[in-house]
């Protein structure tokens, strides 16, 4: 995973110097974080969508499946679990699918990256894919935490902000809203 949010070289001095306030400055820089993630850079939504569930519900007539209980869908290496989804489509000659809703536990992995929340949407239209509610982001000892998640998976870059899930729309941010998280170090001589 490859950090894209920009801080500057006065930040990053006073980060590697330790200092407190140096920190604080750079955490101030990075709200909201962003991130590459490489593993999900130029995803294909365009294959083949597998799935398992302990129980499936077809509703024809709205044009959507209900998936429940132990929920697995991948596509191409990338994995979306939750105990929860609806999956929306359209009936174009063949099954499109346009989005998939879920709930209950959501985690996506895709090599080495996990993104988990406490919702999830994929919409395979813009091809994003928006966590919300305790939103977390784990790559080796790199974490990243907070309320929203965006994955853009054309270009790998995934936002997270503090907003909580039950923020209005439009809203770019709640009060006490924040991002946190660790950077691994490597070990120097």
């Amino acid at each position: 995973m490859r950090f894209a949010g920009t801080i500057s070289t006065v930040a990053r001095r006073a980060m590697l110097a330790g200092s407190a306030g140096g920190v604080a400055l750079a955490a101030l820089l990075l709200a909201p974080a962003t991130v590459t993630a490489q593993s999900l850079m130029n995803h294909n939504s365009n294959a083949p969508v597998d799935y398992a569930a302990d129980r499936i519900e077809l509703q024809d007539r709205a044009n959507r499946v209900l998936l429940s209980g132990n929920v697995d869908i991948t596509q191409a290496g990338l994995r979306l679990q939750a105990a929860r989804m609806t999956v929306a489509y359209r009936n174009a000659g063949g099954i499109e699918i346009e989005r998939i809703d879920a709930n209950g536990g959501v985690v996506v992995t895709k090599g080495e990256e996990r993104a988990s929340g406490n919702v999830g949407i994929y919409d395979f239209n813009k091809r994003i894919i928006t966590l919300i509610g305790n939103v977390a982001l784990r790559q080796g000892g790199n974490t990243l935490n907070g309320g929203r998640m965006v994955i853009d998976l054309t270009t790998g870059r995934s936002t997270v902000d503090g907003r909580s899930a039950g923020g209005a729309p439009g809203q770019t941010g709640s009060a006490g809203g924040r991002v946190s998280g660790t950077f691994s170090v490597p070990k120097r001589d």
